[in-house]
Protein backbone atom coordinates (compact mmCIF):
# COMPACT_ATOMS: atom_id res chain seq x y z
CA UNK A 1 0.00 0.00 0.00
CA UNK A 2 2.62 2.27 1.17
CA UNK A 3 4.71 1.63 -2.10
CA UNK A 4 1.38 2.47 -4.32
CA UNK A 5 0.94 5.79 -2.76
CA UNK A 6 5.08 6.84 -3.21
CA UNK A 7 4.16 5.98 -6.81
CA UNK A 8 1.17 7.56 -7.21
CA UNK A 9 2.84 10.82 -5.63
CA UNK A 10 5.80 10.23 -8.18
CA UNK A 11 3.50 9.99 -10.78
CA UNK A 12 1.89 13.17 -9.82
CA UNK A 13 5.49 14.99 -9.60
CA UNK A 14 6.48 14.43 -12.84
CA UNK A 15 3.20 15.46 -14.00
CA UNK A 16 3.47 19.03 -12.94
CA UNK A 17 7.17 18.57 -13.98
CA UNK A 18 5.95 17.38 -17.37
CA UNK A 19 5.97 21.14 -19.35
CA UNK A 20 9.35 22.45 -17.51
CA UNK A 21 10.79 18.81 -18.93
CA UNK A 22 8.62 19.45 -22.55
CA UNK A 23 10.21 23.28 -22.49
CA UNK A 24 13.68 21.95 -22.12
CA UNK A 25 14.06 19.76 -24.54
CA UNK A 26 12.15 21.61 -26.78
CA UNK A 27 14.16 24.84 -27.19
CA UNK A 28 17.34 23.44 -25.27
CA UNK A 29 18.04 19.80 -26.01
CA UNK A 30 17.37 19.53 -29.72
CA UNK A 31 18.58 23.00 -30.95
CA UNK A 32 22.02 21.68 -29.09
CA UNK A 33 22.16 19.11 -31.18
CA UNK A 34 21.21 20.43 -33.92
CA UNK A 35 23.46 22.63 -33.84
CA UNK A 36 26.28 20.21 -33.36
CA UNK A 37 25.03 18.28 -36.43
CA UNK A 38 25.06 21.45 -38.91
CA UNK A 39 28.69 22.14 -37.27
CA UNK A 40 29.55 19.39 -39.64
CA UNK A 41 27.61 20.79 -42.58
CA UNK A 42 26.91 23.62 -45.15
CA UNK A 43 24.14 25.28 -44.62
CA UNK A 44 22.43 28.98 -45.99
CA UNK A 45 19.32 28.62 -43.22
CA UNK A 46 16.32 28.67 -45.16
CA UNK A 47 15.75 24.81 -46.79
CA UNK A 48 16.65 21.91 -44.60
CA UNK A 49 16.69 20.16 -47.63
CA UNK A 50 19.72 22.08 -48.83
CA UNK A 51 21.87 20.68 -46.19
CA UNK A 52 24.97 19.86 -47.34
CA UNK A 53 27.63 17.55 -45.29
CA UNK A 54 30.65 18.70 -45.04
CA UNK A 55 32.39 16.89 -41.61
CA UNK A 56 35.45 18.72 -40.85
CA UNK A 57 35.44 20.80 -43.25
CA UNK A 58 34.54 24.07 -40.83
CA UNK A 59 36.62 23.01 -38.33
CA UNK A 60 39.67 22.47 -40.49
CA UNK A 61 38.91 26.22 -41.61
CA UNK A 62 39.06 27.49 -38.10
CA UNK A 63 42.23 25.49 -36.74
CA UNK A 64 43.91 26.37 -40.39
CA UNK A 65 43.75 29.87 -39.84
CA UNK A 66 41.85 30.34 -42.11
CA UNK A 67 39.37 32.61 -40.58
CA UNK A 68 40.36 35.26 -37.44
CA UNK A 69 38.20 33.00 -35.65
CA UNK A 70 40.97 32.42 -32.57
CA UNK A 71 43.07 35.45 -33.34
CA UNK A 72 41.97 38.13 -32.74
CA UNK A 73 37.96 36.70 -32.63
CA UNK A 74 38.67 34.19 -29.80
CA UNK A 75 41.54 36.62 -27.87
CA UNK A 76 39.09 39.21 -27.88
CA UNK A 77 36.55 37.37 -26.14
CA UNK A 78 38.82 36.20 -23.39
CA UNK A 79 40.11 39.61 -23.20
CA UNK A 80 36.89 41.22 -22.49
CA UNK A 81 35.25 37.94 -20.42
CA UNK A 82 38.28 38.54 -18.13
CA UNK A 83 38.42 41.94 -18.11
CA UNK A 84 34.39 42.30 -17.47
CA UNK A 85 34.62 40.06 -15.29
CA UNK A 86 37.77 42.21 -12.81
CA UNK A 87 35.84 45.00 -12.54
CA UNK A 88 32.69 43.80 -12.46
CA UNK A 89 33.44 41.80 -9.24
CA UNK A 90 36.46 43.49 -7.39
CA UNK A 91 33.76 46.57 -7.37
CA UNK A 92 30.79 44.42 -6.58
CA UNK A 93 32.33 42.89 -3.76
CA UNK A 94 33.35 46.53 -2.91
CA UNK A 95 30.19 48.26 -3.20
CA UNK A 96 28.12 45.14 -1.12
CA UNK A 97 30.58 44.71 1.98
CA UNK A 98 30.31 48.71 2.45
CA UNK A 99 26.64 49.56 1.75
CA UNK A 100 26.37 46.29 4.34
CA UNK A 101 27.43 48.77 6.67
CA UNK A 102 25.66 51.72 5.85
CA UNK A 103 21.99 52.89 6.58
CA UNK A 104 19.66 52.99 4.26
CA UNK A 105 20.88 49.79 3.11
CA UNK A 106 18.16 49.00 0.71
CA UNK A 107 18.14 52.61 -1.31
CA UNK A 108 21.82 51.51 -1.59
CA UNK A 109 21.23 48.40 -3.30
CA UNK A 110 18.47 49.63 -5.38
CA UNK A 111 20.53 52.39 -6.89
CA UNK A 112 23.49 49.99 -7.91
CA UNK A 113 21.30 47.53 -9.21
CA UNK A 114 18.86 49.46 -11.70
CA UNK A 115 21.77 49.50 -14.90
CA UNK A 116 21.12 45.92 -14.68
CA UNK A 117 17.75 46.12 -15.40
CA UNK A 118 18.39 48.22 -17.75
CA UNK A 119 18.17 46.87 -21.20
CA UNK A 120 21.90 46.61 -23.19
CA UNK A 121 20.28 48.39 -26.30
CA UNK A 122 19.95 51.57 -23.98
CA UNK A 123 22.83 51.14 -22.07
CA UNK A 124 24.95 50.78 -25.33
CA UNK A 125 24.06 53.99 -26.53
CA UNK A 126 24.24 55.75 -24.19
CA UNK A 127 27.70 55.08 -23.57
CA UNK A 128 28.05 55.61 -27.60
CA UNK A 129 26.96 59.34 -26.76
CA UNK A 130 29.33 59.36 -23.52
CA UNK A 131 32.45 57.76 -25.79
CA UNK A 132 31.52 60.28 -28.51
CA UNK A 133 34.55 62.69 -29.55
CA UNK A 134 32.71 65.53 -30.42
CA UNK A 135 29.79 66.27 -28.64
CA UNK A 136 30.15 63.26 -25.48
CA UNK A 137 30.44 63.94 -21.25
CA UNK A 138 33.42 62.12 -21.04
CA UNK A 139 35.18 63.54 -24.14
CA UNK A 140 33.73 67.10 -22.60
CA UNK A 141 35.46 66.34 -19.36
CA UNK A 142 38.49 65.55 -21.16
CA UNK A 143 38.69 69.06 -23.02
CA UNK A 144 38.24 71.15 -19.82
CA UNK A 145 41.24 69.73 -18.06
CA UNK A 146 43.11 71.08 -21.49
CA UNK A 147 43.76 67.56 -23.19
CA UNK A 148 42.72 66.43 -27.22
CA UNK A 149 39.47 64.83 -27.11
CA UNK A 150 39.79 60.78 -27.91
CA UNK A 151 38.26 58.67 -30.18
CA UNK A 152 37.83 56.19 -27.98
CA UNK A 153 35.89 54.17 -30.40
CA UNK A 154 37.49 54.78 -33.29
CA UNK A 155 40.88 53.43 -31.57
CA UNK A 156 41.47 50.08 -32.56
CA UNK A 157 44.22 50.06 -29.43
CA UNK A 158 41.68 51.33 -26.81
CA UNK A 159 38.18 50.42 -28.63
CA UNK A 160 37.89 46.65 -26.60
CA UNK A 161 38.96 48.52 -23.56
CA UNK A 162 36.38 51.12 -23.43
CA UNK A 163 34.06 48.59 -24.24
CA UNK A 164 35.27 46.56 -21.09
CA UNK A 165 34.70 49.17 -18.69
CA UNK A 166 30.78 49.40 -19.94
CA UNK A 167 29.97 45.85 -19.81
CA UNK A 168 32.11 45.92 -15.92
CA UNK A 169 30.31 48.75 -15.14
CA UNK A 170 26.78 46.78 -16.53
CA UNK A 171 27.39 43.28 -14.69
CA UNK A 172 28.53 45.18 -10.97
CA UNK A 173 24.44 45.58 -9.81
CA UNK A 174 23.74 41.78 -10.33
CA UNK A 175 27.01 40.72 -8.82
CA UNK A 176 26.72 43.00 -5.57
CA UNK A 177 23.04 41.49 -5.02
CA UNK A 178 23.82 38.11 -4.77
CA UNK A 179 27.43 38.56 -2.91
CA UNK A 180 25.12 41.03 -0.43
CA UNK A 181 23.12 37.49 0.04
CA UNK A 182 26.22 35.95 0.79
CA UNK A 183 27.38 38.75 3.01
CA UNK A 184 23.67 38.77 5.09
CA UNK A 185 24.21 34.83 5.65
CA UNK A 186 27.83 35.05 7.21
CA UNK A 187 26.28 34.52 11.52
CA UNK A 188 27.10 37.90 13.23
CA UNK A 189 28.35 36.40 16.26
CA UNK A 190 31.10 35.53 14.15
CA UNK A 191 32.15 39.55 13.70
CA UNK A 192 31.26 39.79 17.59
CA UNK A 193 33.81 37.30 18.18
CA UNK A 194 36.73 38.82 15.90
CA UNK A 195 35.77 41.82 17.49
CA UNK A 196 36.13 40.81 20.86
CA UNK A 197 39.36 39.44 20.11
CA UNK A 198 40.86 42.79 18.52
CA UNK A 199 40.82 41.81 15.31
CA UNK A 200 40.52 44.78 12.68
CA UNK A 201 38.87 45.53 10.26
CA UNK A 202 40.99 43.57 7.48
CA UNK A 203 41.73 40.82 9.51
CA UNK A 204 37.95 40.11 9.72
CA UNK A 205 37.15 40.45 6.11
CA UNK A 206 40.29 38.11 5.10
CA UNK A 207 39.75 35.14 8.06
CA UNK A 208 35.47 35.69 8.33
CA UNK A 209 33.82 37.50 4.96
CA UNK A 210 36.28 36.50 1.82
CA UNK A 211 36.30 32.44 3.40
CA UNK A 212 32.83 32.38 4.01
CA UNK A 213 31.99 34.50 0.87
CA UNK A 214 33.47 31.80 -1.55
CA UNK A 215 29.86 30.04 -2.34
CA UNK A 216 28.49 33.31 -3.50
CA UNK A 217 32.04 34.29 -5.04
CA UNK A 218 32.27 31.22 -7.36
CA UNK A 219 28.34 31.49 -8.41
CA UNK A 220 29.29 35.43 -9.47
CA UNK A 221 32.37 34.14 -11.07
CA UNK A 222 31.14 31.31 -13.23
CA UNK A 223 28.00 33.12 -14.11
CA UNK A 224 30.01 36.25 -15.56
CA UNK A 225 32.34 34.32 -16.93
CA UNK A 226 29.80 32.49 -18.76
CA UNK A 227 27.84 35.83 -19.84
CA UNK A 228 31.45 37.73 -20.66
CA UNK A 229 32.04 34.91 -23.40
CA UNK A 230 28.64 34.60 -24.53
CA UNK A 231 28.84 38.96 -25.00
CA UNK A 232 26.83 40.00 -27.99
CA UNK A 233 24.11 42.48 -27.71
CA UNK A 234 26.58 45.39 -26.07
CA UNK A 235 29.51 45.04 -28.70
CA UNK A 236 26.92 45.07 -31.57
CA UNK A 237 25.00 48.14 -30.12
CA UNK A 238 28.12 50.22 -30.34
CA UNK A 239 30.44 48.94 -32.45
CA UNK A 240 28.19 47.26 -35.30
CA UNK A 241 30.84 44.85 -37.04
CA UNK A 242 33.19 44.50 -34.34
CA UNK A 243 35.59 47.39 -35.49
CA UNK A 244 37.52 49.25 -36.26
CA UNK A 245 39.17 46.36 -38.25
CA UNK A 246 38.01 43.17 -36.11
CA UNK A 247 39.69 45.03 -32.84
CA UNK A 248 36.16 44.53 -30.67
CA UNK A 249 34.76 41.37 -32.93
CA UNK A 250 34.28 38.61 -30.36
CA UNK A 251 32.39 35.33 -30.34
CA UNK A 252 29.14 35.63 -30.44
CA UNK A 253 28.90 39.19 -32.68
CA UNK A 254 31.51 36.91 -35.33
CA UNK A 255 28.53 33.81 -35.40
CA UNK A 256 25.59 36.34 -36.01
CA UNK A 257 27.45 37.71 -38.97
CA UNK A 258 28.55 34.01 -40.27
CA UNK A 259 24.89 33.15 -39.73
CA UNK A 260 22.80 36.49 -40.76
CA UNK A 261 25.11 38.38 -42.68
CA UNK A 262 26.71 36.07 -44.40
CA UNK A 263 24.31 32.76 -44.50
CA UNK A 264 26.54 30.07 -43.61
CA UNK A 265 25.22 28.19 -40.49
CA UNK A 266 27.64 25.19 -40.69
CA UNK A 267 30.51 27.92 -39.77
CA UNK A 268 28.32 29.62 -37.60
CA UNK A 269 27.34 26.61 -35.54
CA UNK A 270 31.12 24.71 -35.66
CA UNK A 271 32.25 28.28 -33.88
CA UNK A 272 29.63 27.72 -31.19
CA UNK A 273 30.51 24.40 -30.39
CA UNK A 274 34.16 25.82 -30.01
CA UNK A 275 33.20 28.69 -27.60
CA UNK A 276 30.66 26.06 -25.58
CA UNK A 277 34.39 23.88 -24.87
CA UNK A 278 35.85 27.59 -23.90
CA UNK A 279 33.45 28.49 -21.64
CA UNK A 280 32.85 24.68 -20.27
CA UNK A 281 36.69 24.27 -19.59
CA UNK A 282 37.03 27.65 -18.15
CA UNK A 283 33.93 26.77 -15.77
CA UNK A 284 35.35 23.23 -14.24
CA UNK A 285 38.76 25.32 -13.76
CA UNK A 286 36.89 27.24 -11.53
CA UNK A 287 35.28 25.08 -9.80
CA UNK A 288 38.29 22.76 -9.23
CA UNK A 289 39.93 25.74 -7.89
CA UNK A 290 37.67 26.76 -5.31
CA UNK A 291 36.91 22.70 -4.56
CA UNK A 292 40.84 22.76 -3.56
CA UNK A 293 40.28 25.83 -1.37
CA UNK A 294 37.19 23.85 0.76
CA UNK A 295 33.98 25.78 -0.71
CA UNK A 296 32.01 22.48 -0.41
CA UNK A 297 33.04 22.88 3.14
CA UNK A 298 30.90 25.66 3.75
CA UNK A 299 27.55 24.31 1.49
Amino acid sequence: MKSNKLSSQGSLAYAFLSPTFAFYILFFTIPLFFSIYLSFTEWGGFDLGDIKWVGLNNYQKLFSGETDFFHPILTNTLYFAFGTVAISFICALAVAYTISRLKHEGFWRTLYFLPSVTTVVAVGNVWSYMYDPTSGLINDIIGKLGYHPIPFMDRPDIALSALIIVGGWLGIGSSMLILTAGLKAIPEDLYEAADMEGAGLGKTFMTITLPLLKPSILFVLITSFIGGLQSFTLILVMTKTGGPGNSTNVGGLAMYNQAFSFGNWGMACAMAVLLFVVIFIITMIQLFAFKKGGVEGYQ
